[in-house]
């Protein structure tokens, strides 16, 4: 698949090919960073999982300080928590948080798909045609995974075409705390079918250059995943589960009795898993 956005900027090379060894520490931890967040998106480190970094340095082949500081970054971003004397934890979201992101996301999406239907070429519709036509076949064989990653990098490539860096950076930044929940709403039944009319009603919009069209459609999209998320919740909420207050996440190590408690906020507030 491709996508044509705007590269994230890395130090480069000095002539001759010689990178200072202050330039080269700052690239792996935002490497490891970037194979963390991959990691989350995938599911690979579950939401409300223990971060276990002795296997991790294992599993990624770094020391433990540029993963620490890649760590760093993530509970920055809001995608991982740090509990005292316990370490990191992936964040969940709650559903207060998700009534108030998803809205904000749909604004911001929606923006994107307008001012892209302005500018968008030929070219860039050329570009977008097999993209959908993947997302029909993920959709059709009922592959999340496949259909999630597919949906992400279109997006990502309508966020391309609206060419507003300013826009873009806000988006970048909510989209990286969705990454905990979004791939959930397509577990809820008949989601996926919808996700993808939605995308192909969003394509023709914006082939027809119709920005007002094009914006309301991606705005009902993203709030149409923000419903499957409660539904999912909801029924979720029905199935008894085990009392868990009092234990720790498998492998984690269990908080001491005088262990202080870290202060709730949005994005430590958890509701059960949705998929």
């Amino acid at each position: 698949m491709t996508v044509w956005v705007r590269p994230a900027w890395r130090p480069g090379r000095r002539k001759g090919g010689k990178v200072g060894n202050r330039i080269v520490q700052q690239v792996l931890y935002l490497e490891v960073a970037d194979r963390l967040r991959a990691m989350i998106q995938a599911n690979e480190l579950k939401a409300g999982s223990w971060v276990d970094e002795v296997a991790l340095t294992r599993e990624l082949g770094v020391s433990r300080t540029p993963l620490r500081e890649a760590l760093k970054v993530l509970v920055a971003e809001g995608l991982l928590r740090l509990e005292p004397r316990r370490g990191c934890f992936v964040n969940e979201l709650s559903a207060r948080d998700l009534n108030e992101i998803f809205p904000l996301m749909a604004m911001l999406e929606g923006r994107c798909a307008y001012e892209a239907a302005r500018k968008i070429t030929a070219q860039d519709l050329l570009r977008l045609e097999p993209l959908h036509r993947q997302l029909e076949e993920h959709a059709r064989a009922g592959d999340i995974d496949r259909y999630y990653a597919t949906n992400a990098v279109i997006h990502e490539s309508i966020q391309a075409l609206a060419d507003n860096r300013w826009l873009s950076d806000m988006v970048d930044g909510l989209r990286k705390l969705l990454s905990l929940s979004r791939h959930k709403s397509l577990a809820y039944p008949g989601r996926i079918q919808e996700s993808c009319a939605e995308h192909l009603a969003i394509y023709a919009a914006l082939k027809a250059r119709d920005p007002e069209g094009a914006e309301a459609l991606t705005r009902k999209h993203l709030l149409r995943q923000l419903d499957a998320l409660h539904a999912l919740a909801g029924r979720d909420a029905t199935v008894p589960t085990p009392d868990v207050a009092t234990a720790s996440p498998e492998g984690a190590p269990a908080a001491p009795d005088a262990a202080p408690l870290m202060p709730e906020s949005a994005a430590t507030r958890s509701v059960p898993q949705q998929n």
